[in-house]
């Protein structure tokens, strides 16, 4: 018994239970109204009935009595007073003695009221005590009689009370159903916001999985849910990415911060003099602006991740600014032995930040280099084949820089995970760098609501960084910067 008063305190404690009862006793007072006003009326309407009938059947008894006899006109209402029905006959005369009708007596309501009203009798053959409730009006019949007409109206007082008993019964039946709506409504609302109160606990207690059930209703509490879902899912994302990207950390930062520890060690052993420890130190150094770089790379990305830039977007040539890197990494490419291939298109123009999309052209170029060429070494054949390819073309309303090499390439089901940060799949983990060149690529394709596609090269890798152009509505009105961009 506790637990349920318990439940029936919460559930009429609840917005739902509230809300319910307010309508519903806005329903109720509006329903009283209404059927007040019926039962007015329709009181009204009887009452008006049976004062005109009255009235009528007093004018013409008031007309036969001008035109008959006073024997005849008392054997007159001696027979209207025989039938059945609700009609009521008093005939007297100038000394009040009884000539017809079937009342026992003069209504001494009316004849202390000569308009006529309401006044209690008792008909003829009925017991004493039986008395019954009537209305009548007295009529002017001359001849020194004294005639009263009236009409029986209990069975109007009857129906007046059973309209009267069905409204108390149909407003209690309302009110109970109301109560019963307001606690099954305030049940249902409960229970769905203990659902989501269960599933916020889990998730507080460190179980990031859950999810807040639905229904299947699509009503606002599903809508409601699918919102929270979806927050709930980027919030584990972004979790499982800090986690990610700390394992990361601790895994590819602890080998160069050892040898940077390493290093000042060796410097510190060593009894070469000045020379050993300026050796030493340039080492240190080194090893120090590697680390920088890392940290340099993360600030930016997180920058980028949260649309915080400090130079504004600007109108550029896209094809002019891959050609500026491109021409930067020839030498290297003709240093590792490769060649660089380059087809840019005229008139691709897109707003953006200039120097975060070539940094982002730089990083994809100087991967496909680093790749190329090991892949190139490891199959002993030199620079046959090892072409890095750099294109940039107009697709819809995008523009598509894509970078293609020769070298190991990235299966299919690790395409995803490697636009992430610190992610290095096991085919690079020997190789020199962060694991961070692509992620940056993929938070300027965001930044500038693009995106990055990787595919297949056969052999190698093909990486195409899509952003958006800029509206050919807006080149008319940005001209000029245009000009400066392709400005040589």
């Amino acid at each position: 018994m506790t637990a349920l008063s318990d439940l029936a305190v919460r559930i009429m404690g609840t917005q739902a239970f509230r809300l319910a009862a307010v309508s519903a006793t806005a329903f109720l007072a509006a329903a009283a109204l209404i059927v007040g006003v019926l039962f007015w009326q329709t009181n009204t309407l009887l009452t008006e009935h049976v004062v005109d009938e009255l009235r009528s059947t007093a004018a013409e008894l008031a007309h036969e009595a001008a035109s008959s006899k006073p024997d005849a006109f008392a054997e007159r209402i001696r027979l209207l007073s025989r039938t059945d029905g609700a009609s009521l006959y008093f005939l007297a005369d100038e000394s009040g003695r009884k000539l017809a009708g079937n009342l026992r007596a003069y209504p001494r309501e009316i004849a202390e009221s000569p308009a006529g009203g309401v006044f209690r009798f008792v008909r003829d053959g009925d017991a004493l005590g039986a008395d019954r409730l009537g209305v009548a009006v007295p009529v002017p019949v001359g001849a020194g009689l004294r005639l009263v007409v009236g009409r029986d109206v209990e069975e109007q007082l009857a129906l007046a009370a059973r309209i009267k008993r069905t409204f108390l019964w149909g407003f209690g039946a309302l009110a109970l159903a109301a109560i019963i709506a307001g606690i099954a409504i305030g049940r249902s609302v409960l229970g769905r916001i203990e659902a989501i109160n269960a599933t916020t606990r889990s998730i507080m207690a460190g179980d990031l999985s859950r999810r807040v059930p639905m229904t299947g209703a699509q009503d606002e509490f599903d809508e409601l849910a699918e919102s929270l879902n979806s927050m709930l899912e980027r919030i584990e994302q972004l979790m499982n990415g800090m986690r990610e990207v700390s394992d990361n950390i601790a895994h590819d930062l602890k080998t160069p911060l050892n040898r940077l520890r390493n290093s000042a060690e060796a410097a510190l052993r060593e009894s070469r003099g000045a020379e050993g420890y300026r050796e030493g130190l340039e080492a240190t150094i080194e090893k120090a602006d590697d680390l920088i770089k890392t940290f340099n790379a993360l600030l930016l990305i997180a920058r980028l991740e949260a649309g915080v830039v400090e130079e504004s977007a600007e109108a550029f040539d896209l094809g002019h600014l891959v050609c500026d890197v491109a021409e930067l990494y020839e030498p290297v490419a003709e240093e590792a032995g490769l060649s660089l291939a380059i087809e840019a298109g005229e008139g691709i123009v897109a707003s953006a930040n200039r120097q975060l999309v070539g940094q982002a052209v730089a990083n994809l170029v100087d991967n496909a280099i680093k790749y190329s060429a090991e892949a190139a070494r490891t199959r002993g054949d030199g620079s046959a084949g090892a072409e890095v390819s750099v294109k940039v073309r107009a697709s819809s309303d995008m523009a598509e820089i894509s970078v293609a090499d020769r070298g190991p390439g990235i299966d299919a089901q690790d395409r995803d995970r490697a636009l992430r940060r610190f992610v290095r799949l096991e085919k690079s983990r020997t190789k020199p760098g962060t694991g961070l060149g692509l992620s940056l690529v993929a938070a300027v394709a965001r930044l500038h609501g693009g995106s990055v596609r990787l595919e297949d090269n056969a052999p190698g890798l093909r990486v195409v960084l899509i952003l958006p152009l800029l509206h050919a509505a807006q080149r008319s009105s940005r001209g000029q910067e245009i000009g400066e961009a392709r400005a040589p």
